[in-house]
């Protein structure tokens, strides 16, 4: 591709507004945010993501679907937000980095529905 052309794709895209979304994505890892997941949020949300655990069970607790639309379309600030301040009867983790919260984040993001 030659450069003017490259130029050109790039004008477009911050004219629409494409490249901020983009800055914006998760700059989590999501290696490092299976470790944290593992000990910190899969004793609730289960190794697979669907809440079906003997532990919510047992607590009476019925977790969000981490594979589902509604967890799915919420943006990472969202998802932070949920993280840091808890949810319905989820507490907050306060116990976790930065650095965590973003690479769990990255984490949930493959239990995404395959389209």
């Amino acid at each position: 591709m030659k450069k003017s052309s490259f130029g050109a794709m790039v004008a477009v895209a911050v004219l629409l507004g494409v490249a901020p979304a983009i800055q914006a994505a998760g700059t989590g890892d999501a290696t490092a945010g299976k470790s944290v997941y593992s000990s910190k949020c899969m004793i609730c949300h289960g190794a697979d993501g669907e809440g079906e655990t003997g532990h919510a069970r047992a607590m009476g607790l019925k977790p969000a679907r981490l594979s589902s639309d509604k967890v799915q379309k919420k943006t990472d600030a969202e998802l932070k937000k949920i993280i840091l301040e808890g949810s319905g009867k989820m507490k907050p983790r306060k116990d976790l980095s930065e650095a965590d919260i973003d690479n769990v984040i990255a984490y949930l993001r493959i239990f995404r529905k395959k389209q």
